[in-house]
């Protein structure tokens, strides 16, 4: 059995606000999926739940997908959706 990693993961903008903080802790023991991390991130902090299915997941620097996989000992940050200006 592997051991326990606390990831970091990096919050900016709207997801910092709600979070009251610029990143957030989770306990990892084995590698898991982006679509997984979201559904973990939602459970464990509600106020970010509603962002989660349309945040921007990067894992070391890439943008990653759903089913691209994340490993305990990965650098990861959330942005929240971005939308453009208003138009008249």
């Amino acid at each position: 059995m592997g051991s326990c990693v606390d990831m970091q993961v990096k919050l900016f903008a709207t997801l910092k606000e709600r979070a009251k903080s610029d990143e957030i802790e989770l306990t990892l023991s084995e590698s898991l999926t982006v679509l997984a991390l979201r559904e973990r991130i939602a459970t464990q902090f509600p106020a970010l739940a509603p962002l989660m299915t349309q945040t921007l997941v990067a894992v070391n620097k890439e943008f990653a997908f759903n089913a691209d996989t994340v490993q305990p000992n990965d650098e990861v940050a959330l942005f929240p959706p971005v939308s453009g200006g208003k138009e008249n």
